[in-house]
This record gives C-alpha cells, structure tokens and sequence, in this order.
C-alpha cells in the first residue's frame, strides 16, 4: 500500500458528525452503566433517592430543618434523570435563544419510565404548550408560582413518596415520632452499607477517580455532585474524610460547582450533560 493511499484512508476514517456523537452518546451510557454497576451489591437508585438518602439523618430519618433547598433540588434531579433516560431534552440554541436558561424543555418520548415521579413529571411536560425553561419547572414542579392556573403542576409529598420508594427496596424503614405538639412520620437507615457505597462513590468522584475536566466524567457522578450541591447535602457525604482529604475534596467540588455554565454546555456532547448545567445554572439564578 503507497503512502498516498494510506494518507487518503485516514483522512476517511472520521465518520460524519452524527456518526461520532452517536459513539460519544452510546460511550457515555456506558460509563453511567458502569459508574452504577461498580458494586454488584448496590442498589439502582434514581438521582431523587441519592439526594433523598444523602439529606437524611441515619437514626432520626428525617432531613433537616434547616434545609430549604433540598425540595427545589429534588426537582432539578427529575429533569436531570428524565433527560438520562431520553424522555426530554433542551431545546438546540438559537439565535433568540442562545443562553442555557433561555432554551425550554423538550418532551421526547412517553415511553414510562418505571418510576412514578418521573412518569408524572413527563405527563406535565409533554401536556405543556407552549413549553417552559428549566427554571420555570423547577419552580412548577416545586409549587412556587403565583399564577393559580399553573398549581395544578406541584408534585406533592414528593420527599414522603422517596422515601417511602426506599423502604420499599429495603433502604429505609418506618417509624413515627412524637415532637411534643405534632406526630411525624420518620424513616431511619436500615441498610448503611448501602449509604456508605454512595457517599464512598461521591467521595471517589472527587479523589481517587478524579478527572480534573467535567467533560471525562460520567454524567452521572458529574449530575450527583452538582445535584448534592444544589440540594445542599453535598457537605453530608464529605464530612466523614480526614482533615486533608476534606480540604482536597471541597476544593474540587468547587471547582465543578462554581464553574460557569454556559462555558461548560458548550463543551458538551450529549443532550444529558446540557440539562445538569442548565439546571446548576438556574440555582445560580435563583
């Protein structure tokens, strides 16, 4: 073979565009399938329950009192799972609409997802018209707007309905509680290997597997941080590492969390990547 003919089949060897993000996409799902399958013994849990399980007390079983952020950031964790699992997507920039928060949210497919909290999600965005920005349904979804026609679109008990999903799957258990002037329905750990395999995961994400470029993560240990972050829960999962890993930890978390949004969605390559960081960015805004 001459050199000429070897030069002309290397300048073949790239596919077209979508040919290569196609592979791009295809490799992706593969490291979120193995970032969830590292250990046989741990359960597949939507992104809700992992944030739902890092806010709770191990013994009390409730989150704290001082947490009001967790309830919008359960919410920002549905339209990060519906846009993993090819149910909706951002809308593609445009000139009217170049910026992230700009770009509304796609319905894509009604396949169910199994899940009853996603399904409900998905039924309001695909029954919306005309469709709404992330930071629109973080708010519906959570029942923050005063337009009284747009209630209807608050998911109710959500934090009670995880829950009760993870003591279904033999995470958690229930208990009641008597705070003097009001009962309260708790759910306590059970299963704490199965807390520890998440924080250690977390914790992994940002020491021993660290890539130093969000790009080169799976979507979605690069989704749980930024997620963690913005429900305000990430700190629960670092607090247990020694002084120096601690400090090394939160700088790199920082790094991810105070990163500018825009900058990193134009970096991307698939549909999922550009919802965890509109999502960060509506937080941002907020």
């Amino acid at each position: 073979m001459t050199t000429l003919t070897k030069r002309t089949r290397r300048a073949e060897t790239p596919a077209d565009g979508g040919s290569n993000a196609e592979e791009r996409e295809k490799k992706k799902r593969d490291e979120d399938d193995e970032e969830i399958d590292t250990d046989s013994k741990s359960l597949r849990l939507t992104l809700m329950e992992e944030i739902l399980l890092l806010g709770l007390k191990d013994k009390e079983g409730y989150t704290s009192f001082w947490n009001d952020s967790i309830s919008s950031g359960l919410r920002g964790c549905i339209l990060v799972e519906l846009t993993l699992r090819g149910r909706v997507h951002l809308e593609p920039p445009s000139s009217r609409r170049r910026k992230l928060l700009d770009r509304r949210v796609l319905f894509k497919s009604a396949a169910p997802t199994g899940d009853v909290l996603l399904d409900e999600a998905l039924k309001h965005i695909k029954s919306t018209e005309p469709p709404e920005d992330v930071s629109s349904w973080i708010e519906l979804l959570t029942g923050e707007t005063w337009n009284p026609l747009k209630l209807h679109y608050q998911m109710r008990n959500v934090r009670e309905r995880l829950a009760k999903s993870l003591v279904e799957k033999g995470v958690l258990t229930t208990e009641k509680q008597n705070f003097l002037v009001f009962d309260m329905t708790t759910h306590p750990l059970t299963d704490g290997a199965q807390k520890q395999r998440l924080v250690q995961r977390l914790q992994d994400t940002l020491l021993e597997r660290w890539t130093n470029d969000p790009l080169r993560m799976s979507r979605r240990a690069l989704a749980l941080v930024l997620l963690a972050h913005v429900s305000d829960v990430l700190e629960n999962a670092m607090s247990s590492l020694p002084e120096e890993r601690y400090e090394l930890a939160s700088t790199r978390s920082r790094s991810l969390t105070e990163a500018e949004p825009e900058a990193e969605s134009a970096r991307v390559t698939t549909p999922a990547e550009e919802m965890i960081w509109a999502v960060l960015a509506a937080f941002n805004k907020s």
